[in-house]
């Protein structure tokens, strides 16, 4: 590991002039579970480690007036068993108990978890984010591509985005605030996720001086049935083949509204209106289900060797659909 200047400041205000302007001249320090593994391989270089575990305000869980805030500092440990959030947020409660491993979870915070970098092999193999030889070709396409992306796959980004829980908030309509040296904003969890087309970017809506100080979810929204389905290898720690994530808005017996949000696709969580639009204005049956799981895929495309990740997200959103729908 190369050296490094450290610091580590005690209010959120401090953290924006400690960070450089451009990307790879610093980086925050959180959970850790990802960053340490990144500089320890070198892909990361930071010339400053900032250290922002001890800004009280940015840990917890609390219901206020206008929802419920999660501070970005908030271990996917404590969200899991935190009696608020399985009480309003379920499903949230449930993905974030389900993610990773135990140690992880305990260490794992979910602005970490949230920034996270992806678990392109080229990429954590020193190859870059967009995995590119010089001359421009990509090593994706041309190579083994097996977990990499079906949707928004046009490139020149091939990564799938990594967490599994930004789905379930996304599902659940969350807000992320953010901090830099213009003050605080606060925009949709959906547009904090971004295609990069070059190097120089990064796969966030963040400047290089900005932090997720919380995550919000609304109170006003209308109440869901929601649910989680992701499929992978093996029930031990495991990254995910496909995850789905969706919440239906009731009337009667029939889908008012639906979200449906996938993982693990596309360089983003993937919001699919296909899925949505077929949900609508139907029951909730095995037939509708499927209907809108064909939907959600309809523009999948293969890379060459990920044909088989078309068919696991197609189950991933029915098996997701019916688990909302109380469907057996």
């Amino acid at each position: 590991m190369r050296a490094f200047e450290y610091a580590s400041p005690a209010k959120k205000e401090q953290v924006s002039p400690l960070l450089g302007t451009a990307w790879g001249e610093s980086e925050v320090l959180a959970g850790g579970t990802d960053l340490l593994s990144l500089m320890k391989d070198e892909i990361v270089a930071p010339k400053r480690l900032v250290n922002i575990k001890s800004i009280s305000d940015m840990h917890g869980v609390a219901v206020e007036k206008d929802g419920l805030r999660i501070g970005a500092l908030t271990t996917l440990d404590e969200i899991a068993h935190n009696d608020d959030v399985r009480r309003l947020y379920p499903v949230l409660a449930e993905a974030a108990g389900d993610a990773a491993s135990p140690q992880i979870r305990n260490l794992a915070t979910i602005g970490g978890n949230l920034c996270q970098r992806p678990r392109c092999w080229y990429f954590r193999s020193g190859h870059g984010l967009l995995a590119q030889t010089k001359d421009g070709k990509s090593l994706v396409r041309e190579g083994d591509n097996r977990y990499h992306a079906i949707l928004g796959n046009e490139g020149p980004a091939y990564f799938v985005s990594p967490s599994t829980v930004a789905p379930v908030l996304i599902a659940y309509q969350a807000q992320v605030r953010l901090l830099g040296p213009r003050g605080a904003r606060e925009i949709s969890l959906e547009k904090f996720f971004v295609i990069p087309k070059s190097e120089s970017e990064r796969e966030h809506a963040l400047a290089p001086n900005e932090i997720v100080t919380d995550v919000v979810l609304l109170s006003k929204l209308p109440k869901v049935q929601a649910a989680t389905y992701e499929v992978r290898q093996k029930e031990a720690f495991d990254w995910p083949y496909a995850t789905a994530a969706v919440a239906l808005e009731m009337n009667g017996s029939t889908v008012g509204r639906a979200r449906v949000v996938m993982g693990h696709v596309a360089p983003i969580p993937w919001v699919s209106v296909e899925a949505a639009k077929a949900l609508a204005g139907k029951g909730v049956t095995p037939a509708t289900a499927e209907e809108a799981a064909a939907a959600a895929v309809s523009h999948a495309r293969s890379l060459g060797h990920n044909t088989q990740k078309i068919h696991l997200a197609r189950v991933a959103v029915k098996r997701a659909i019916l688990k909302a729908g109380g469907v057996a």
